[in-house]
């Protein structure tokens, strides 16, 4: 009986794979190997027909499956396309958008949209809190992934606080990680909300307006002075936040 199981499972490994098999394998080896890299249009589904002389409907399936796998997102009237990974954050860390990008094994990308110094004003209530005589550097920028609208930063930072800044350009380095290098922070302030995307932040991400948005807004002081507050805005679709809990010492 040992022997007849052996030549069965040998007989169910020699088997070739079907169609719709192979081109699950192929396509997939071409995702995680890196030859098909986010946001690669994988070829179309008459092509696919084509190179394994099989039916549209053995194709369709294997992208299908490719799609629940949340490797391929088809897009109407464009094709299919490599996803980006989808990244989560820890909700209470201070990161760098730029490793952030990187852990994730794209090409980070930076660009400076607005900065100019200014007074404090009455929008800002709520976002960074100083003497009404103050002084800010507001900054808006965007981070890429391999090309791709990441992130929305929106920023102000007390050149109190931090006057240096207002020296620095910001053409080049993310205020993000320029602060993180140059100031000791003790306190921070995270609020996350699921908004919608406005007009200036579709704009950015290249979303539709009113596509679903997750914000984080942080606020940080060095030794009681608030140093600088941020909107950070990504694309609800590709981004989510992590906890990690462990249960409370019982006395």
């Amino acid at each position: 009986m040992s022997t007849d199981r052996s030549s069965q499972e040998e007989n169910r490994q020699e088997q070739p794979l079907s169609l719709h098999q192979r081109i699950l394998s192929d396509v997939e080896g071409h995702i995680m190997s890196g030859d098909w890299p986010p946001g690669y249009r994988i070829p179309f589904e008459h092509e696919l027909t084509e190179q394994y002389g099989c039916s549209r409907m053995t194709v369709n399936k294997a992208l299908t499956e490719l799609v629940k796998k949340g490797l391929i997102e088809r897009r109407r009237k464009s094709g299919s396309y490599v996803t980006f990974p989808h990244v989560q954050s820890a909700v209470m860390e201070i990161h760098d958008v730029k490793l952030e990008v990187q852990s994730l094994g794209l090409e980070y990308g930076y660009r400076l949209d607005e900065r100019h110094v200014r007074k404090i004003s009455a929008r800002d209530s709520g976002r960074i809190d100083l003497p009404a005589s103050s002084r800010l550097l507001d900054i808006t920028c965007l981070h890429l992934a391999s090309g791709r609208p990441f992130c929305l930063e929106e920023r102000l930072i007390s050149l109190s606080a931090v006057p240096e800044a207002e020296a620095e350009p910001f053409d080049a380095v993310a205020p993000g990680s320029w602060l993180l290098g140059k100031v000791p922070w003790s306190t921070a302030e995270h609020r996350i909300r699921a908004v919608a995307a406005s007009r200036q932040a579709a704009q950015a991400l290249g979303v539709a307006v009113g596509s679903p948005c997750l914000v984080i807004e942080r606020r940080t002081w060095s030794g009681g002075a608030p140093v600088t507050s941020v909107r950070l805005t990504y694309p609800g679709d590709r981004h989510e936040l992590v906890a990690e809990f462990a249960p409370s010492a019982i006395g």
